[in-house]
């Protein structure tokens, strides 16, 4: 059985890459058309590169060879009135809203720099970018419609994201990610009426650009000092960080729970928070030791 997207719509955002194009391509090979939203420009306290034009067009592409329509439009999900105008423009040409995947987030680390403006931008694209993504959703989405939100099993865990070596950065993205707990199943309470759900999805480590960059490898690998961490350096330690001998999920591990939640097979389950973390949380409730 498989769960069937034909005719619906969705928004996504952080579509140009990893988790969002996941998702993107995912939900179109189910059969929904896509509103795939970036912002394609770089955040400066972000230190690893953020997504270009090139790869909300490849996401486009990749849909359309799905055999689905895709409108991609570059918007900042810090900004409300750009990502309604993303969101209009996306229902003009499809015509209706019934999936929101609301995935874009970023991980600001200061490594030696440290500016009370890295936890803003944090929660500003990690907590305000979701709700502004919900805000501009409601009133458009359809009755029996889907929200599926992107936490963090790393954000349920303390001593994480929030160790001072990641700095004001780190903590902003853990307590926006934490907060989206209790956002999600109030937004899922008052959505109930209209047999919306609304879920969350908490990954462990995952294979994008927010995993792979030296600012993370020197956080996961501090033993390491007289050289620069490698790939291979920092893979022994994410593989220390789930139950599961692996070192991290794959985009698209995500997008098929994505999927599932999108389809009217989940049409009873709202207010969840999903971890596919590996048995990472189980492993590690009170956060990484050692």
């Amino acid at each position: 059985m498989t769960n069937d997207l034909t005719g619906k719509v969705a928004f996504i955002t952080g579509a140009a890459r990893g988790q969002g194009r996941a998702h993107a391509i995912a939900m179109a090979e189910a059969g929904a058309d896509i509103i795939a939203v970036d912002i394609c420009d770089q955040i400066k306290s972000n230190k690893y590169p953020l997504a270009t034009p090139e790869d909300l067009e490849t996401t486009a592409r990749q849909v359309a060879e799905a055999g689905r329509r895709c409108i991609p439009v570059r918007a900042d999900v810090r900004e409300r009135g750009e990502l309604r105008t993303a969101l209009e423009a996306g229902i003009a040409e499809l015509g209706r809203l019934d999936i929101l995947v609301a995935n874009a987030g970023i991980l600001p680390m200061a490594l030696g720099d440290p500016h009370p403006s890295d936890f803003v931008d944090a929660t500003d694209v990690d907590l305000l970018g979701v709700m502004n993504a919900v805000a501009v959703s409601i009133n458009h989405i359809t009755d029996g419609g889907s929200m599926i939100i992107t936490g963090s099993t790393a954000g349920m865990m303390p001593n994480t994201t929030t160790n001072s070596v990641m700095g004001p950065g780190g903590s902003g993205y853990a307590w926006a990610k934490h907060t989206l707990i209790s956002y999600v199943e109030q937004i899922a309470l008052h959505l109930a009426p209209r047999m919306i759900r609304v879920n969350a999805i908490h990954p462990t480590n995952c294979n994008t650009h927010l995993l792979h960059n030296d600012g993370l490898y020197k956080v996961f690998r501090p033993d390491i000092k007289d050289r620069d961490i490698t790939r291979a350096d920092a893979e022994l330690a994410f593989a220390h960080f789930q139950a599961m001998p692996i070192p991290y999920v794959e985009p698209e591990d995500i997008a098929n729970l994505a999927v599932f939640l999108a389809s009217d097979k989940s049409r009873y389950i709202t207010g969840q928070q999903i971890r596919v973390d590996a048995g990472a949380l189980l492993k590690f409730p009170s956060g990484p030791v050692g």
